[in-house]
């Protein structure tokens, strides 16, 4: 049996908040969502995929580390993307792990990174 994709599930404590951030800051499409008003949603750009749950509100203690990471073509195009939407973009940097990476937080404060290999 083989595994084929994992998905992040982010929590949130006000889902438009977050539907405007992924969409509009991010450029993912909103795919379906759930409830009513909606409290749950997928969201993809590409072929990634992240869910937001804001069924139970925001992590209480967000983690210091990554809550999802995204592999990317262009790093330095999305953070130049990003940037120009308004998020708080940290990087471009090179890692000792082979990869260019950027990151930043959602509204909940979940960090979010965003690599692509480098050349070998």
């Amino acid at each position: 049996m083989t595994l084929t994709s994992s998905i992040p599930v982010l929590r949130s404590s006000d889902y438009a908040t977050a539907r405007s951030f992924w969409t509009l800051t991010l450029g993912f499409a909103r795919g379906e969502e759930g409830g009513n008003p909606p409290r749950f949603g997928i969201f993809h750009r590409g072929r990634a995929t992240v869910f937001v749950d804001a069924g139970q509100g925001g992590d209480p203690d967000p983690s210091p580390g990554w809550r999802a990471y995204f592999h990317s073509d262009d790093v330095d195009a999305l953070a130049a993307e990003f940037s120009a939407r308004g998020a708080a973009v940290s990087g471009p940097m090179d890692t000792a792990r082979g990869m260019r990476e950027i990151t930043l937080r959602d509204p909940d404060g979940n960090l979010l990174c965003f690599g692509q290999d480098l050349p070998k």
